[in-house]
């Protein structure tokens, strides 16, 4: 039944191999139930409801991606967007979680919309090549900038003269608070190395070196284990909370995850958001970025990783560019991750994406849907690690956002810094990105120095209308902001 449902000889592979596969792709992203929750909790969500959301995400769209594409690929929350959706959603434009989950079913919706017609084969027409390197390599700026800030390696000096606000009011010299809420300063801030003397960035240092030096050495499982074990040497240094109550915590899990499941369709949640023309033109850009993300690095990984074994074909690649229905597996398994995305937002957790780390079951000889099978069955059952959440500290983590940023960093070598024309809207589209805290403000950067840079050139004819609609989308949107 599996042989015939699979088509395992017809992709080379056998039973063993696809469950050895699926196995190995579990063991590389299962830090994920961990990091996720630690990182969108910081909104204000409950952590072990977004754990249960993390997962229950995962395993639905990665048996989606097994089940109707016959895919080898795993399917989760995407760490660039858990980071848009926390330190820029929420912290940066102010928006509440649940409007935040609203938005990633809003992407979701958007996204099988496109991904169903033929907008989807022009918007990434649309987006130079150029761009779209940019955008995977700022995103991957803004995690690693995220995760040194959340290991503590990084302090900021604060001069007096440079603070603009104080609780949200003008500041003036002489001026004070019993409790600081919120504290806007401008360019006298200045970062600064920490000084590595508390227990907290101590930790987060070893765990850094730790998962450093399972990665060079392509340990299998490097980033689970990275958590594992700097949780473990953060006990005798008082940083992990060894307070374990492992009923309660299974009751508090699936309570909290009544608090977040349906949040995003919610009077809280999607039905909030367009409160004015202002708040709606904030929420269609924020979507339109979210998205693009999304799509870009979904197909970035199919082509990465599936070409080159066979998994696509080049015909395969061929019919998704020419947009002629499903006849194509990367067609079919876009479908997959799109759904995922708009579930993902029901469920209670941020946009997923298909997992880079699904390239080390394909290593292992993963072909078909039945890899992803396994992989969904290995997250089902670690629904029993719920009482580890509140146990994981923030130092555990931090080290894989940092590494994960390293290796997205690799899409610079394919943009081309000795050409000005290319080199500018490139680096405000990463620079901006890390700089400002949001992806969107980059992906704006960067197409409005793209239009600049070729109206100079004399080259108007290269800018696309997708790109003209966009552009001009993000400078209205930054007018509004100035207003």
């Amino acid at each position: 039944m599996l042989e015939h449902f699979f088509e395992l000889s017809e992709n080379h592979t056998t039973v063993r191999t696809e469950v050895t596969a699926g196995l190995t792709t579990f063991v590389a992203m299962a830090y994920i139930i961990f990091l996720n929750p630690a990182v969108l909790s910081m909104t204000g969500m409950p952590s072990q409801g977004v754990f249960l959301a993390t997962i229950l995400t995962i395993i639905t769209g990665t048996l989606i991606t097994g089940l109707f594409a016959n895919l080898p690929y795993a399917i989760g929350p995407s760490i660039g967007m858990q980071a848009m959706f926390t330190y820029t959603i929420v912290f940066g434009l102010g928006f509440t979680w649940q409007q935040a989950l609203g938005m990633v079913f809003l992407v979701g919706l958007v996204d099988v919309i496109i991904t169903l017609t033929k907008l989807r084969s022009a918007i990434v027409k649309a987006i130079p090549i150029s761009l779209k390197h940019a955008i995977a390599a700022g995103i991957g700026m803004f995690i690693a900038y995220i995760g040194l800030k959340n290991a503590g390696f990084i302090n900021f000096i604060v001069g007096g003269e440079s603070i603009l606000s104080l609780n949200n009011r003008p500041f003036q010299a002489g001026q004070g608070a019993k409790a600081i809420d919120t504290l806007i300063a401008g360019g006298g801030t200045t970062p600064s190395l920490a000084t590595f003397s508390s227990a907290p960035v101590l930790l987060a240092l070893i765990g850094f070196i730790i998962i450093v030096i399972l990665v060079i050495k392509k340990v299998r499982g490097a980033y689970l284990i990275t958590v594992l074990i700097t949780t473990m040497i953060g006990i005798p240094m008082g940083v992990t909370n060894m307070h374990i109550d492992v009923h309660n915590s299974f009751v508090t899990t699936f309570h909290d995850f009544g608090t977040v499941f349906g949040a995003a369709l919610g009077k809280d949640g999607l039905w909030s958001m367009f409160t004015s023309p202002k708040q709606i033109l904030v929420v269609i850009l924020t979507v339109f970025s979210m998205g693009l993300s999304g799509l870009f690095d979904a197909i970035g990984t199919f082509i990465g990783t599936g070409l080159t074994t066979g998994i696509f074909s080049k015909q395969d690649q061929k019919e998704f560019e020419e947009a002629k229905g499903f006849k194509s597996k990367m067609d079919r398994g876009l479908v997959a991750d799109t759904f995922a995305t708009m579930l993902a937002g029901v469920y209670g957790t941020s946009n997923t994406t298909t997992f880079i780390e699904s390239a080390s079951g394909i290593n292992a000889g993963g072909r078909t849907g039945l890899t992803s099978v396994i992989v969904a069955v290995g997250f089902l059952l670690s629904i029993i690690a719920a009482p580890l959440v509140g146990v994981i500290p923030s130092a555990a983590t931090a080290p894989i956002l940092i590494i994960v940023g390293i290796s997205m960093m690799n899409e610079f070598k394919a943009i081309d810094w000795n050409d000005l024309e290319v080199a500018i809207p490139a680096f405000f589209t990463s620079a901006f990105m890390a700089l400002s805290y949001s992806i969107s403000y980059g992906i704006a950067a960067g197409f409005i120095f793209y239009i600049i840079v070729k109206l100079a050139k004399k080259k108007a004819y290269e800018i696309t209308p997708v790109l003209w609609i966009i552009a001009v989308l993000f400078l209205l949107n930054f007018i509004s902001l100035a207003i």
